[in-house]
Parts: C-alpha cells; structure tokens; sequence
C-alpha cells in the first residue's frame, strides 16, 4: 500500500471473483459501497460483465466510469497497431480516474476474478499506483472456479501448476503443456484450435478438461476433445488437472520411449523429455540415471546396473507389451554411446518387433563441456569411445589415427575407469604424433552437476590421472585456439575457427 498525501483520493483494485455475485469477498463489498467512483471495462457494445456482477451493489449516486476498448481484436488501423490503440486508450482511462482522484474521490476499479491476474486493472495500477493510496482486493480466479466446477483436484504435493495465455504460438504452448504436471490455459475463443492442437501434440488431449463461464449463467463443462471449435467464447479455459490418482489416459498399446537426460539436472533437460517421464508408468534405467527422474505417485521404478544393457532393453520391451507406458532413461543423448542402441537392438528381433519405440534426444556431454570452454566444437569434430569393453582397442586406435590425420576436433567419450587406467595415455601419445604438444584439451569433469570442473590443458601436459568415467575430453585441431580474455588472469576460452585454411 502506498502512503500519499490525504488530500487526494485513493484507488482500489476490487476482483470480484469469476462471475456469481455470491462468490465476491466481504471486503470487495465493503469497499464497492463505499466508493464515490466506480469504474469498469467494456466492450463497445456496452456491456460489462464487471458491473453485473457488482450490480446489487451500486447505489443510485455512484459516479460511474464506462472504460471501453477502442478494439477486442487486434484488427485496427490505429496507426500504431493494436499495442499502440491499447496504450492510448490505457492513458486516456487513467487520466480520467485521476481527475476522480485529485478531487479527493474514492475510485474502485471492478475486475472480474482477481485484479493482478490477466487483468485490465493491472493497466491502471501501473500509471496510477505510484502517485495515489492504492489497495487491491483481490478475488477467486477464474483457474480456481474453474477446478472447483470440475470438482478434481488441480496440483497436489510437489506438481507444478503452470497457466498459459492461449494467444501463445502453438509450438510454445506444446512444449509447456508437454513440460508440467498440470496447466490451465486461458484466453480460448479464437485461439482454441490451436490449443487443441497443441494439447494433442504434447499428448496431454485425453487428459485435458473445458470450463466455460466457471460459476455464471451459460457454464459448461466436459472433455476438451468433444467441443466444437465454433461454439468456444472467450470466457473459458482448459484444465489439466492432477496427475496424482487419476486414471490413465486409454494408450492403446503400451510403448518405450529412450529418454535422453542430458548431462545433469533438470535445467539441462527439454520439455519433452520432462513430459514423457512424468507421463511414464515405469521408469527403467541404470540406478544412477533413474535417482535423476523425480519420484511421483505411482510410477514405478526399476533401477539396474551399468553393464546390463541389453536385459535393460529386453525388461522394458517386455513391460510395454504388457500395456505399460515405459521410460528407458539415459544420460546425455540416448543415441551416442547409449541406451537408445540397445533398446532397437533388441526392438529389432521377435517377439518386439510390433511394440512401439521412441528416441526423444538429449543434450550431449561433449556439447555441454564445450559451452563450458568456449566453442572448441566450432568446425569438423569426431567422437570416439575409448572404452574397449565393446571393441578392440586396435580399432579405436586406428580411428584416433584417421581422425587425426583428418585434422578433426576429438570429442573422446568413456576416457577411464578404476578398470581401464591406461587408454588415455596411449590415446595422447598417439595424437601427439599428429598434433603440436600445445594443443588445447578440454577436460570438462560432471558438467552441470555439484562437482563441475572444467580446465584446459596442452595436449603434452595432458595428466591420465586427471580423467575417469566422468570425464569428456576435447581435444582440439590444428586450427583450434586457447586465448586468455581480460587483464591478467582471466578466463582462458577455446575456440575452433569456421573457416579452414587452403592447402
């Protein structure tokens, strides 16, 4: 609340709440009553359904301010376009509460629902807030009548709620919807096909409820999937609701979708990804991985060692053909060294051949360690594994000798491990035979993670007791630079040049 001298009036936000009179706060009234102006939004047509829900409330006295749209649409020929025929019109409608408020009037501005909740309000509380006492009231949501009207509940524990305006473009409406626990989408009327279309594409549509006009006359209810695009008004919202407890959504056959994780924690991983795991039955991965996936109510988890991919795949293949709704979770990208391979592999023979099976991408350990570093990346890069516990080491040899003559970045995958200690000393020396000792050579050790390092070393420096299973290694070209930026010692970056020298 702002003080401000009493000579002038003060100004309320009041929110009415979503539409019956009777679900409008006991403040809301009182300061209605009270009020020496009363102020409210409409259309061009003249009806405002904010003064008709305060309608019992209005005394024959009331000075009354009519604050109607020049445009609903943005179809305008203003010459600064809807934004600025909307702007114009917010200063105007400020401009006449102030003449209110400077005579010493009290002015109650009536929203529906709550006044700072997608409110014409909130316009007036920007350019008049700051120079008179103001109070905001505030109301029930539209979000919340509409949940009580479903009569399900909306989050519970540890969900994420996220509200959407539905003027969104489709593709960003998809990754939110695919994203979190549930959503209410608001703003429909014209932009309901889209977020129908949206909704679908995420894979939430089966799950996805319609309330139109929440509390007031005309309401409606149902299932998204059943209403007619043409009969969708403004005043109406979608809901998902809860995933805690409710019923599957009908699937048809079960299926396995590969995961991706990214490197780390949640800020390295996609909206899709985040919808496929909280929409999973069971979640199936190496013990490491599946701790990653947050624990939600129901889901059930089947944790396993690193070294059994392939009864990974067969386990999780099997429970789809069950029905199930399976996640096979994998760190960084599950098509690079990973569990994607192993999940068609098997996919691939009888009797899976007919269970459907997803690959959703991840961010990989040799991009993320080199956002770290710089852009060591920049040019032709190749990856190996070290690792010789699938292929001989004779083979990774000769690949780390033709990608070295090619003059190709290295992006070195599974370098050690307290079994294989010797790889990565042999793997520089062979490099060494084709690159300069000063070299630059990104470490990037649990990048994302609690324990991130990341150093840059020369390729003749590079220490094989510095590397373990954690640990990506980039190495860079010919052309590849390691600059220090900054006075003294400041960061040092790597960058590998676009353009490559002629010969």
């Amino acid at each position: 609340m702002n003080e401000q001298p009493s000579t002038t009036g003060r100004l309320y936000g009041v929110g009415l709440g979503p539409g019956d009179p009777s679900l409008m706060t006991v403040r809301a009234v009182e300061v209605i009553t009270a009020a020496d102006v009363v102020a409210y939004h409409s259309a061009r047509h003249g009806r405002s359904i904010a003064r008709t829900i305060a309608a019992r409330h209005l005394r024959p006295d009331h000075i009354e301010e009519q604050l109607v749209y020049p445009v609903t649409t943005e179809t305008t020929d203003h010459p600064g376009g809807y934004r600025g025929a909307m702007e114009e019109f917010y200063e105007e409608a400020a401009a006449r509460l102030a003449v209110h408020l400077d005579a010493g009037r009290t002015v109650a501005v009536l929203a529906e629902g709550d006044p700072l909740f997608y409110s014409s309000y909130m316009h007036m509380h920007k350019r008049l807030a700051d120079r008179y006492p103001t109070e905001v009231i505030p109301g029930v949501t539209s979000v919340s009548a509409a949940a009580a009207r479903l009569g399900e509940p909306l989050v519970e524990g540890e969900e994420v709620l996220t509200i959407l305006p539905g003027t969104l473009p489709e593709e960003e409406l998809t990754a939110r919807l695919a994203s979190t626990d549930s959503a209410v989408v608001m703003k429909l009327g014209r932009t309901f096909p889209a977020v129908r279309g949206a909704l679908e594409r995420a894979g939430r549509l089966a799950d996805a409820r319609y309330v139109e006009r929440a509390t007031m006359p005309g309401e409606r209810t149902g299932l998204l999937a059943e209403v007619d695009p043409e009969s969708v008004p403004y005043f109406s919202v979608a809901v998902l609701p809860s995933r805690i407890d409710a019923a599957p959504a009908a699937s048809g056959r079960g299926e396995v979708v590969v995961v991706g994780l990214g490197p780390a924690g949640p800020l390295w991983l996609t909206p899709e990804a985040r919808g496929e795991l909280a929409a999973a039955e069971d979640v199936v991965g190496y013990s490491t991985y599946v701790d990653r996936v947050p624990v939600r109510p129901g889901q059930r988890r089947h944790p396993s060692d690193n070294k059994v991919e392939s009864e990974r795949a067969e386990f999780a293949l099997d429970l789809a053909r069950q029905g199930r709704r399976v996640a096979v979770v994998s760190s960084g990208d599950p098509g690079v060294f990973a569990m994607a391979t192993a999940v068609l592999e098997v996919a691939s023979e009888d009797p899976y051949r007919e269970v459907p099976v997803r690959v959703l991408p991840g961010m990989t350990a040799a991009h993320a360690a080199a956002s770290r570093a710089g852009a060591p990346l920049g040019h032709d890069y190749a990856v190996v594994s070290l690792s010789d516990r699938l292929k001989p080491w004779e083979v990774i040899a000769e690949r780390l000798r033709s990608a070295a003559a090619a003059d190709l970045v290295l992006a070195l995958y599974n370098p050690g491990s307290r079994s294989r200690v010797w790889q990565v000393g042999k793997a520089r020396d062979l490099l060494l035979e084709h690159r300069p000792a000063d070299t630059p050579v990104v470490l990037g050790r649990d990048v994302g993670g609690p324990e991130e390092s990341v150093r840059i070393v020369r390729l003749g420096e590079l220490d094989p007791e510095q590397v373990d299973m954690r640990t990506i290694l980039i190495v860079g070209s010919t052309q590849t630079r390691a600059v220090r930026r900054g006075s003294g010692d400041g960061e040092e970056i790597v960058w590998t040049p676009r353009r490559y020298p002629e010969r």
